[in-house]
């Protein structure tokens, strides 16, 4: 509750937030839990308008968010890790890297029923992604799970309402959030509007920006296909981690059928 009315706050005037109204914190003596109350936001959520958008206004919608996740990648912050409290101080992220995350998911997850070749496959790419994820240098503010239903926008305008959502928020690599974003909306004028808005914004956004991106993500779509069974969303990811190992590319998409 803390850290998620900080972050709010912290934001607030520069991406389309609620207001904090009230925080409390949890008391332990009266059995109650911590309550964070914020404004009501406009809009509809992005996952339920963008299957009945035109090309057109798929495009626009597109390059606002672009814009958005370009926003949140020039806030820079001191070092990467997650935030410990509402003063925002950073506790840093445990030791380890992608390859050693997908070896455990592979022990302890829906990922244990992968062939030998399959988990192969995870491994080469994850490789590969942490070659990449070492080169950046630069940490900056990350929303964690900016997705369309976290956003909410103007079914009439266009306009991005609201980012919801923030309890994955931390302090990580520019190119997270463009690749939660773009994991499963890849169609080219939404996708392309997006990369083009955030190249635009972004000083040292690169070529590979999308190859960087879907790095960047990879970890939390590992632990996501690990849920695989319990909702949809995690069924998806799963099937979409499996094509990524199978054809050895960040890139891959399910085969359709």
């Amino acid at each position: 509750m803390a850290v998620d009315a900080a972050v709010l706050r912290l934001v607030h005037g520069l991406l389309p937030v609620a207001d904090v109204l009230e925080a409390r914190r949890p008391d332990a003596v009266a059995g109650a839990p911590g309550l964070l109350v914020t404004s009501f936001l406009p809009g509809t959520r992005l996952d339920l308008l963008l299957p009945d958008l035109d090309d057109g206004a798929r495009s626009t919608v597109g390059r606002r968010l672009g814009e958005l996740v370009a926003r949140l990648a020039c806030m820079p912050l001191p070092q990467r890790g997650l935030f410990a409290d509402g003063d925002l101080r950073v506790e840093p992220f445990p030791a380890g890297d992608l390859v050693g995350f997908v070896q455990q998911a592979r022990r302890e997850s829906a990922l244990a029923t992968w062939s030998t070749a399959e988990v192969a496959g995870l491994v080469e790419v994850a490789e590969a992604a942490q070659v990449r994820l070492d080169a950046v240098t630069r940490t900056c503010l990350v929303h964690g799970d900016l997705n369309p239903k976290n956003l909410l926008v103007d079914p009439v305008t266009c306009e991005v309402t609201g980012l919801l959502d923030w309890e994955f928020a931390h302090a990580g690599l520019p190119g997270t959030d463009l690749g939660n974003l773009l994991r499963f909306e890849r169609d080219e004028p939404f996708a392309s509007a997006v990369l083009g808005a955030y190249a635009a914004v972004v000083p040292d956004a690169g070529p590979d920006l999308l190859d960087l991106a879907r790095a960047a993500d990879l970890l939390a779509l590992v632990d996501l296909a690990g849920q695989r069974g319990e909702n949809p969303v995690a069924d998806r990811a799963h099937e979409l981690l499996r094509a990524v190992a199978r054809g050895r590319d960040l890139h891959a998409v399910p085969s359709p059928g």
